[in-house]
Parts: C-alpha cells; sequence; structure tokens
C-alpha cells in the first residue's frame, strides 16, 4: 500500500487490485462512510456515455437477501436505510466523485454479508460503448464523521469487451467491516448482473 503524493486534502491509502484491508479494525467507531466513485470518459463519440453505480446486498451465499437489496438510480435507498444513493450523473464531467453512496454500517441488515458495488454502463450494446473508452475510474471511501478519506483504488484495466465493472466489495468479517478492490470486468449487463446476484427482475 502506497500513499498517494499531491493532491489537497487527506487522501487515503492507496490500493492494489485484490489488497483487502479492514476499515474499522483501527477505528471502531467508524460507522458512516461516503463511498465516491468516479470516472473519464471518451468526448469524442456522437452519443454520450451514461455509466452508472449500483449495490447489491448480499447474503452468506452471495446472493441478495431478497430482491429489494439491490440499490440503484431507480431505487435509492436499501430496505433497512443503510445504503442511499446520491442518484444518477447522466455525464460523468468535471472534477470528483460522479456518483456517491452513503452506508452507515450499524444499519446494514444483520442478514447482508457484503456490498457489492458495481458500475455499468447504460445501454452499452446499443450504443456500442465498454470500458475501452473509460479512464481515470476510482473508488474511495471517506469517514463522514472527519471527512477523511480511508482507502482509495484506481482502476488501471480496461477492456473492449467489459462493459460493467465489479469495482469494490465491503464485507463483514470476524467482527470488522474490511474493503476488497476487486476490479473485474464483464460482459454482462446490468440484467445479466442481477441474474448473477439474485435479483428477479419483473
Amino acid at each position: 500500500m502506497t500513499q498517494p503524493q499531491g493532491g489537497s486534502g487527506s487522501v487515503g491509502v492507496s490500493l492494489k487490485k485484490g489488497q483487502k484491508v479492514s476499515l474499522t479494525k483501527f477505528n471502531n467507531n467508524l460507522d458512516n462512510i461516503l463511498v465516491g466513485l468516479g470516472w473519464d470518459t471518451a468526448q469524442n463519440t456522437g452519443i454520450p456515455y451514461d455509466l452508472d453505480v449500483e449495490v447489491f446486498m448480499l447474503g452468506a451465499n452471495d446472493k441478495v437477501i431478497g430482491d429489494d437489496w439491490f440499490v440503484f438510480y431507480n431505487k435509492l435507498t436499501s430496505p433497512d436505510g443503510s445504503v442511499v444513493h446520491s442518484g444518477d450523473n447522466r455525464t460523468g464531467f468535471g472534477e470528483g466523485d460522479d456518483e456517491t453512496i452513503k452506508v452507515q454500517l450499524s444499519k446494514v441488515s444483520p442478514q447482508v454479508q457484503k456490498l457489492v458495488f458495481v458500475v455499468t454502463i447504460d445501454d452499452a450494446v446499443a450504443r456500442g460503448h465498454n470500458f475501452g473508452q473509460v479512464s481515470n475510474a476510482y473508488i474511495r471511501i471517506v469517514d463522514l464523521s472527519s471527512n477523511r478519506e480511508l482507502v482509495r483504488y484506481n482502476l488501471t484495466e480496461y477492456y473492449p469487451n467489459v462493459i460493467s465493472m465489479v469495482v469494490g466489495e465491503i464485507y463483514r468479517y470476524n467482527n470488522e467491516w474490511k474493503f476488497n478492490p476487486v476490479g473485474d470486468g464483464t460482459a454482462d449487463d446490468l440484467m445479466g448482473l442481477c441474474i448473477r446476484y439474485g435479483v428477479r427482475v419483473q
């Protein structure tokens, strides 16, 4: 883990893919966090990109504990009120986070073992869009009580056959909350991810 240089404000520990880290081991009082995600997209295409963030709240079997336990732009709050989505950003222009998720760890249902954060490209196949045209994507976690960034993961792998990215996971482990920077791309669209994680789509 390296500490990034430069920039203003508190910059969290920079993680590499698969480098799991505890969020609560040295911060027992950590409760309200912000998960910020950002990216840049190619601007020379005729159809603007619309990237979206989704959160799948999984049980011990790596499936959602119910169809409602899937937070996205059309359902901004989880049933237990622990996960709140900032809403859809349709352009990705500008500096900083493009979309954010607030999580109150103490309110997460005991049935939920893992929060999976995914970025999908809306209508990617029809529009000919993919992650080969995305750059500077990242996920970061901020302690809202101090506004201090705890960790950051900058994605480094962008492939033209990828239209969705499992960016990271926050999960329970031995009474701790840990973060796993995943960074795995897939050719599944949002519907395919819903099937993967057990969401029954009407």
